[in-house]
């Protein structure tokens, strides 16, 4: 009787390691599609955005060629949201975990720079995703100043640079509370405003970003 009972366990216990074996292997299988599938939308996100400044530089900021461009980038940007949508609704926001470093960001690049409709929908599941460290904080950052002036309002991490398109000259966008952007952009993860825009060759100046965005809302 004993036997029996060990032969039924032992037979038991291979079923369940089995089950668990396919069910392990079935997962790795689908977390591998999603981060190829993540892998080519990241492809199509950056690789005509990396020829936007040297486009720009050789034939202008109104040039046919730098809206051509843009126009291609749309379009591709535009067959990502399809993509991410059927992602994102179908598994929620997936982390790294799951999908990797680059998976995962690729989430976030796609939904920033989707259309408002696509961002204001995923804006607040971001945010949860966030609170559980599915996601940077400093990505929803930029996400958050993108939303804010995609509405006319003004921005909270100064992550948004506008540019003059009879000029060229870049600027930074209205930032609400200037003189304490430094401390929320740490507290997010972002480094000081002031090494952020010297990529642009920015210098930051808290009160002449004042007195412009006062000068912008006079404007209006």
């Amino acid at each position: 009787m004993k036997k029996r009972i060990l032969i039924t366990l032992v037979g038991i216990c291979l079923i369940n390691f089995a089950f668990g074996q396919t069910k392990s292997n079935s997962e790795t299988k689908l977390n591998n599609d999603l981060i190829e599938t993540l892998d080519i939308i990241h492809n199509d996100d950056q690789e005509l955005r990396s020829q936007i400044g040297s486009i720009q530089e050789k034939y202008g900021i109104q040039s046919i060629e730098l809206n051509d461009l843009w126009n291609t980038i749309s379009y591709k940007d535009s067959i990502n949201q399809i993509k991410v949508k059927n992602i994102l609704d179908k598994y929620g926001w997936l982390g790294e975990d799951i999908v990797g470093v680059k998976g995962n960001k690729t989430l976030f690049l796609v939904v920033q720079h989707g259309n408002i409709e696509f961002k204001l929908k995923y804006l607040p599941i971001m945010r949860e995703a966030a609170m559980n460290g599915k996601v940077k904080a400093k990505d929803l950052a930029l996400l958050e100043d993108r939303v804010l002036m995609m509405q006319g309002k003004k921005q909270i991490y100064g992550s948004q640079i506008g540019i003059n398109p009879e000029t060229g000259e870049y600027f930074i966008s209205p930032i609400n509370d200037p003189d304490n952007v430094d401390k929320r952009r740490a507290e997010v993860g972002l480094k000081p405003l002031s090494e952020y825009i010297s990529i642009w060759n920015l210098i930051w100046d808290v009160e002449k970003h004042k007195k412009r965005t006062k000068e912008l809302e006079n404007k209006n």
